[in-house]
């Protein structure tokens, strides 16, 4: 969170995480094209050749008002590959909120784990609780003919107590159900610190 006082400012951050090809960048570039042009940035993008998040994505969005300050959300995606590590960390770093993104492919169970505990572990290295941290979980590309069902996908990912959202991305189902409790989230942590 930073504050511009000067301006009446206040910057949040919701960070989009989640193994390689879940739909970060999807869930950003719906909510790019559907979000009014004045109250969005343009997207930013850093890819490899191969169309692939090299170090993150970048949207920004206004929303309504906290206590006469104008807040700007931050969206940011983490690239997925695992050699990213580190970029994942950085990008994480100053996050007000996360949204986890778990994809549904039966093929794509260990690389949901690894995105989770890793997570889980630079956010303990930043000093944050997750428990007490802003996450939604959104399990996405539900409509994969061999889905995992919600049950097993739950069973790998410990998410209890978090709100959860299914989503489809790619067709703008469940994206902004997933930004809403996050921002919700977020502007209630932020409410608490003014």
């Amino acid at each position: 969170m930073f504050i511009n006082w000067k301006q009446k400012e206040i910057k949040l951050k919701i960070v989009y995480y989640g193994a390689s090809l879940c739909g970060k960048t999807t869930n950003l570039e719906f909510l790019h094209a559907n979000i009014p042009a004045h109250a969005r940035s343009e997207m930013v993008s850093l890819k490899t050749r191969e169309d692939r998040t090299i170090f993150f994505d970048f949207l920004e969005i206004q929303l309504g008002e906290i206590k006469g300050l104008k807040p700007k959300f931050s969206l940011y995606t983490v690239p997925g590959q695992v050699y990213y590590v580190a970029s994942r960390k950085l990008v994480l770093q100053g996050a007000d909120g996360v949204v986890f993104v778990v994809d549904s492919a039966p093929e794509r169970r260990e690389a949901n784990v690894e995105a989770w505990n890793n997570l889980h572990t630079n956010l303990r290295e930043f000093g944050i609780v997750p428990e007490n941290f802003p996450i939604v979980v959104q399990f996405n590309k539900r409509d994969l003919p061999n889905a995992l069902p919600l049950d097993e996908l739950r069973a790998l990912i410990p998410c209890n107590g978090y709100p959860q959202f299914e989503a489809i991305a790619i067709q703008g189902i469940g994206v902004f159900e997933s930004l809403r409790p996050a921002i919700k989230a977020v502007m209630l942590q932020a409410q608490k610190h003014l």
